[in-house]
């Protein structure tokens, strides 16, 4: 099944293209970069020099699908392992 904004959430994060929107940590806005890897509650991405690890509450993230579409997701909604967040049911958004 291919990436939609409806089912992002619902999908293998790394390997997509993020920027930081918003962030509890003012010094994290504007990072752009890969997922190269997530946990419960971070994303490791892959910067111009180097990685930067990311808490997932409390940040707003823009993602860019393989179609090229950007995508705002609430870093709230994708905490979680991986795999557990790819099988619950999510509120819409």
């Amino acid at each position: 099944m291919p990436i939609t904004p409806k089912n992002l959430v619902r999908h293998e994060l790394i390997g997509l293209e993020v920027e930081i929107k918003e962030s509890a940590n003012p010094s994290q806005i504007g990072i752009k970069g890969k997922v190269m890897d997530e946990t419960y509650s971070t994303l490791k991405i892959e910067v111009d020099k180097g990685e930067k690890i990311i808490v997932k509450e409390n940040t707003v993230f823009i993602f860019t699908i393989p179609d090229g579409t950007k995508v705002q997701v609430d870093g709230n909604m994708i905490i979680g392992r991986p795999e557990d967040r790819i099988k619950k049911k999510l509120p819409k958004w």
